[in-house]
């Protein structure tokens, strides 16, 4: 895959009409570009990929595809690079779209989650407090979830809140991920593959590291690495 992605590179113009004959699953990874500014930078540049017309549009498609039929009410992009595939994924299934930021940029009322990046550097994302459960319909406050929960009432669970599909770049330790996950859930939305609600997480790839693996095993996934190159991409080769 790195020798692709470099033989494109040698080009000094993208060549953005070339479609291979046959477009199988993941054929456009190689658009993406590698590092080559050394170690404190990722070991590829997804960004390049969406470069290419049919190349975005085959991306979308195979990320989604998973998730066809499924209950969707919002799609949800962590800063930064997921906003672009986030916002994409939700114009395509005419949903709205939410952006979980970076700490210090919502003038709102916001949740904060501490987490580590794939760098191991503390951050903190934060979340608009009034798009997921503002009162919605069958959802209830943190503490009235917990009753529900604690089995103090007799009556049925009620209804979840908003379904949620989670969408960022790249899941590579996971603790991005995890932490959009702890805070969209903390706000009553969810995420989770229930029978009734399969929503899930979506990205170009999803390594298996421990947090990715983590999860992979809770929640619907969808990523568009072959079976064939997954171990290239957990090794970043």
């Amino acid at each position: 895959l790195r020798a692709q992605c470099l033989q494109r590179l040698q080009s000094p113009h993208m060549d953005l009409c070339h479609v291979p004959a046959t477009r199988e699953k993941g054929w456009y990874l190689a658009l993406m570009a590698p590092n080559v500014k050394g170690p404190n930078y990722a070991w590829l540049d997804p960004s390049r990929l969406y470069c290419h017309p049919q190349g975005l549009q085959d991306c979308l498609a195979d990320l989604l595809q998973p998730f066809q039929g499924d209950a969707i009410d919002m799609v949800a992009g962590i800063d930064a690079m997921g906003f672009i595939l986030g916002a994409a994924a939700a114009a395509t299934l005419r949903k709205g779209f939410l952006a979980i930021r970076k700490a210090g940029h919502l003038c709102v009322q916001t949740e904060a989650q501490p987490y580590s990046d794939y760098s191991g550097r503390q951050k903190l994302m934060e979340l608009r407090t009034d798009a997921i459960s503002p009162g919605e319909p069958g959802v209830l406050p943190s503490w009235g979830a917990a009753r529900w929960a604690r089995g103090t009432h007799a009556q049925p669970l009620p209804t979840p809140g908003l379904r949620i599909l989670l969408v960022d770049q790249w899941v590579e330790t996971g603790g991005t991920m995890r932490a959009a996950i702890e805070l969209v859930e903390r706000l009553g939305g969810v995420v989770a593959a229930l029978p009734c609600v399969p929503t899930g997480v979506a990205a170009i790839c999803m390594e298996n590291s421990e947090g990715g693996k983590w999860i992979q095993e809770r929640y619907k996934c969808s990523h568009c690495v072959p079976p064939r190159l997954q171990p290239h991409f957990d090794q970043h080769q």
